[in-house]
């Protein structure tokens, strides 16, 4: 197994926002509801706060906990954006360079807003 420079920074890029997307994007929200229970709760200056706390059974406490934690999703995630890549290039190596292309964008807006 021999990674370049070039192909780990597509990896990390691509692993960067597919993590993202699972975690925080409101697209794949879906996906992380049935695992949370939200709870509302008022703050001192009267706005209105929602948390989202993993629900109780083990099961999905157990992946509302993994899709709370950005570093333990994107373990996850890391290891089968590697395994894809090694084990099936032909499938995985045009959706990694989606979301390589992707993160590589949204870092760039990122960058754009601090300067505006």
């Amino acid at each position: 197994m021999n990674i370049d420079f070039f192909d780990f920074i597509i990896l990390a890029l691509a692993c960067f926002r597919l993590t993202r997307l699972i975690v925080f994007d409101k697209i794949t929200e879906f996906l992380r509801q049935p695992f949370f229970d939200e709870v509302e709760e008022e703050t001192e200056d009267g706005t209105l706060e929602v948390y989202y706390l993993p629900k109780s059974t083990p099961i999905k406490k157990f992946i509302g906990e993994l899709l709370s934690c950005y570093w333990c999703t994107g373990v996850w995630i890391s290891m089968g954006v590697i395994a894809g890549y090694l084990f099936l290039p032909t499938i995985f190596v045009p959706i990694i360079l989606v979301f390589s292309v992707a993160g590589l964008a949204a870092i760039v807006e990122s960058v754009v807003q601090l300067w505006i």
